[in-house]
């Protein structure tokens, strides 16, 4: 077996000349040191959510079930109110995200999660970058995303082919204006449509042609996740990686076969350490 170490020299080698893609799921919160201002996955999501807004015991695990019930029975804005309490104290950017925003030459970071430290990182590092978040589709006007420069403004597409770094927020953002891609209602219009694509914004369709992905915080054990990560990376390299500690789940070791995504088996802790020292 292939020494973890080599691989992700290998890969924080890639990441610098623009190869690699990270693509960050709800666990690099597990970074944070301490205390999280923040919900760190969506079973502490939903946890929190329910305890705000009550919802039938039948559901009260499941997080797009539960967002749904309280989208329908307490109107959309109350949903999105819970939501932008939750994630607006947002968080100190972890050692992941510093050592992110630190390689100039990253194009693209994908980011799954509704809080903005990816962002306070970018924002941070002084360089030319924005966001494209994914929007509630029932909730726009036939949008399926929005764009926002680094100074949070509205921007568009044409901008967005300029910037260094693009930042894409499939499930939405808290900041700079609280899309939240989070109720059954939200997912299915997008979820019948991402298999052509029309949901993932142009830019990010071009900078994922023919390069590599490297899964971080990521689990691939609920439907959605996995159809997401799938059609994110669909059309890029057929070789990727996952840093996924522990052992797997059927449905993760199927997923990760048919993508060809190599599993890292070290903690996130020691893979971020591995890539800032290589």
């Amino acid at each position: 077996m292939t020494n973890p170490q080599t691989v992700l020299a290998e890969i924080a080698g890639g990441l610098k000349a623009r190869q690699v893609i990270p693509f960050l799921g709800a666990g690099v919160l597990d970074l944070i040191e301490g205390a999280s201002p923040i919900p760190r996955s969506p079973e502490e999501l939903v946890a929190t959510i329910t305890a705000k807004a009550a919802v039938p015991g039948r559901i009260r695990r499941q997080l797009t079930a539960s967002a749904q019930y309280i989208e329908s029975h307490k109107h959309r804005r109350t949903l999105e109110t819970i939501l932008t309490g939750l994630f607006k104290a947002g968080a100190e950017p972890t050692v992941l995200h510093k050592y992110l925003a630190g390689i100039p030459e990253l194009p693209l970071i994908v980011d799954t999660w509704y809080d903005d430290t990816t962002a306070r990182a970018l924002a941070e590092s002084g360089r030319s970058w924005g966001q494209i978040q994914g929007m509630s589709h029932p909730q726009s006007l036939g949008e399926w995303v929005r764009y926002f420069g680094s100074d949070n403004e509205p921007s568009d597409a044409v901008a967005a082919e300029s910037w260094n770094t693009v930042l894409y927020k499939p499930m939405g953002a808290v900041t700079p204006a609280g899309n939240y891609l989070v109720s059954d209602s939200d997912y299915v219009e997008v979820l019948t449509e991402i298999d052509i694509q029309s949901p993932i914004p142009a830019v990010v369709q071009n900078l994922r042609a023919g390069r590599n992905f490297l899964f971080l915080g990521c689990r691939f054990d609920g439907e959605i996740g996995r159809t997401f990560a799938r059609q994110i990376i669909k059309r890029s390299s057929d070789r990727h990686w996952a840093v996924l500690p522990g052992e797997l789940t059927k449905n993760e070791q199927k997923f990760l076969d048919t993508y060809n995504i190599t599993p890292i088996d070290i903690t996130l802790a020691e893979a971020v350490a591995a890539l800032a020292a290589a």
